[in-house]
């Protein structure tokens, strides 16, 4: 077996940054968003099947756990409407032959959720925030794989939803 041929892009370590702060050494935990197409199953006339008919996309929102009670990320949270808070989560991939990898996930978005958990002695605690994601960008070593906002989707830097715009007279 060829080097070329072992494991790629094997996640070895994370960090997260919340409106430009630093978190090194202070999260226990990050789920990305993840992107989701949303669909609903039809079936009409002739048809022998039902088939899921894409309709666009799901809300992202992403959460991450500190087992400290920042009050700088705690402030992030209940801002008045209009407010985006900047996150970014960055990923250190290497393969297995050495080749170093970084994936860059950039987001804006409402803090909406700041569950401190439960609180016991002699345990250590686990505050859990959910964020509510407004724009969201994925690069990795440099390259768009997916950009999405409110009005747009794209892959590769391609839109998957310039159609609807052209046919809603938008572009």
């Amino acid at each position: 077996m060829t080097q070329k041929h072992l494991p790629r892009y094997i996640l070895r370590n994370c960090m997260l940054w919340t409106d430009g702060n630093l978190q090194l050494g202070q999260i226990a935990d990050v789920s990305p968003p993840v992107p989701t197409v949303k669909t609903e199953e039809m079936r009409n006339a002739g048809m022998a099947m039902p088939i899921q008919v894409h309709l666009g996309y799901e809300a992202l929102e992403f959460s991450f756990k500190m087992p400290g009670f920042d009050p700088a990320v705690l402030k992030l949270f209940g801002l008045q409407p209009g407010t985006e808070t900047p996150f970014m989560i960055t990923g250190a991939t290497i393969d297995e032959d050495g080749t170093e990898h970084s994936a860059v996930l950039s987001v804006r978005g409402m803090l909406t959720a700041g569950d401190p958990g439960s609180w016991k002695p002699g345990d250590m605690a686990e505050n859990n925030y959910t964020v509510q994601v407004r724009y969201y960008k994925l690069e990795i070593d440099g390259e768009e794989i997916y950009e999405a906002t409110p009005f747009d989707f794209k892959v590769a830097g391609v839109s998957q939803y310039a159609k609807v715009r052209r046919s809603l007279l938008l572009d």
